[in-house]
């Protein structure tokens, strides 16, 4: 059915978004991007047991993307969206295997991706990742991203320790 509502992988309205699970610093603990490659502001929601991540991206007028993505309507890039999304995948996947920690995640692959909505410096975005297929050599994951409660993005996301 064309135009027809996509199902979030979870009801936001269950969480106390406000509530940070991991800050910046903790989130550095599992994930190696720096400067302008952090793609997270926070996890607000983790659970092995749910099989639920949920972090927030605060999309600010002063990112390195704004003054040319694209100049005077600027748009944040659907591949910085899925960059956060694989940061949320990592951050789940070393909580998952844990003694895996130490190692780096390589990006495996970006599959089934659809973009249905925009977000703007001034957006939040809240981004969530499910396992779908977790195995020591590789992992896979189904993630979203929802902005003022619509679904903005959606795909799977593969990686693997080296």
């Amino acid at each position: 059915t064309p135009n027809m509502a996509i199902v979030p992988l979870a009801d936001l309205s269950r969480f106390d978004l406000a509530k940070v699970h991991a800050g910046i610093e903790e989130i550095r603990r599992f994930n190696p991007q720096r400067h302008e490659m952090e793609q997270l502001s926070a996890i607000v929601h983790f659970s092995l047991d749910e099989g639920l991540a949920i972090a927030r991206r605060d999309v600010r007028s002063d990112e390195f993307w704004v003054r040319g993505h694209i100049p005077g309507r600027p748009v944040f890039p659907g591949v910085l969206m899925i960059e956060a999304s694989a940061q949320l995948a990592t951050y789940y996947y070393k909580h998952y295997f844990p003694d895996l920690v130490e190692r780096f995640m390589v990006f495996r692959g970006a599959d089934d991706f659809r973009f249905r909505g925009q977000v703007v410096p001034g957006d939040t975005l809240y981004m969530l990742a499910r396992g779908a297929s977790l195995k020591p050599r590789m992992g896979k994951f189904d993630v979203q991203g929802i902005r003022n409660g619509e679904v903005v993005f959606e795909g799977i996301i593969l990686g693997a320790p080296t």
